[in-house]
């Protein structure tokens, strides 16, 4: 019974190990990609264009899926 208890402490010991590399070495890797903050660069026009396009391929799309036609 000794030998049960020592492996499920060792096994716990070497998980809280890997766990606390782990969370270092993410906090080390995320630092250098921590960037000031920068304003967006569109003006107001780009801001209101309409973005979605219902091209061919989002035509067959809705077709093949069965999606209602829009406007019918």
């Amino acid at each position: 019974m000794s030998d049960e208890t020592k492996a499920k402490v060792g096994r716990r010991d070497f998980l809280r190990k890997v766990g606390i590399g782990t969370v270092g070495a993410g906090a080390t890797l995320a630092t250098p990609l921590v960037g000031s903050a920068q304003a967006d660069s569109e003006n107001n026009d780009e801001k209101r264009k309409a973005r979605y396009k219902e091209s061919d391929h989002v035509k067959t799309y809705y077709r093949v899926n069965r999606y209602p036609a829009k406007g019918g």
